[in-house]
């Protein structure tokens, strides 16, 4: 039985105006090595091309922890966030989610949860799952389309490599 992202009502899956689910699962990798590779927002530019300027808004921080609030680009869209949900790696299995949201009035305004999930699984696999919901005018026009399937399963491959090749974060 595999797990599931947790996710808050108003953003369920199939009730919100976009929804994309990606993964992957790979061989000869644990959770702890991938971790990093999400809880570092400024080293996502260096694997996946539609992350840019992360910056965390507490000084001092230089990675992601609970409820950390912090900022980045994505798909065009200037995205201030929050972590709404942050378990580390802990028998097999570690969750990370963020709460984005794009302002501007109701043509432009952008809100999701954008969540991960990675499940060591037998026979030394590691299955990485990232989901995201949205709500917004934005996100109703993307509907329908690859853009956020193709956007994320980049992000999946990009995080895959810099973990098997140990990029520096």
């Amino acid at each position: 039985m595999l797990n599931e992202i947790n996710w808050p009502v108003e953003y369920l899956p199939g009730t919100t105006d976009n929804f994309a689910s990606n993964e992957v699962i790979v061989k000869d990798l644990k959770a702890v090595d991938v971790w990093p590779y999400l809880t570092h927002a400024t080293v996502w530019e260096k694997y996946y091309s539609n992350s840019s300027d992360a910056q965390y808004k507490e000084e001092g921080k230089d990675e992601l922890y609970p409820n950390a609030p912090f900022f980045f680009k994505t798909f065009g869209f200037p995205i201030d966030a929050e972590i709404v949900e942050f378990e580390a790696p802990k028998n097999g299995i570690a969750r990370i989610a963020w709460h984005g949201w794009a302002e501007g009035d109701a043509d432009h305004r952008l809100d999701v949860i954008h969540a991960w999930l990675l499940e060591e699984l037998p026979g030394n696999r590691l299955r990485i799952l990232t989901q995201e919901s949205q709500i917004g005018k934005p996100a109703a026009e993307m509907a329908g389309t690859n853009t956020m399937i193709d956007g994320h399963q980049s992000w999946l491959y990009g995080l895959v490599k810099a973990a098997q090749e140990k990029l520096e974060y």
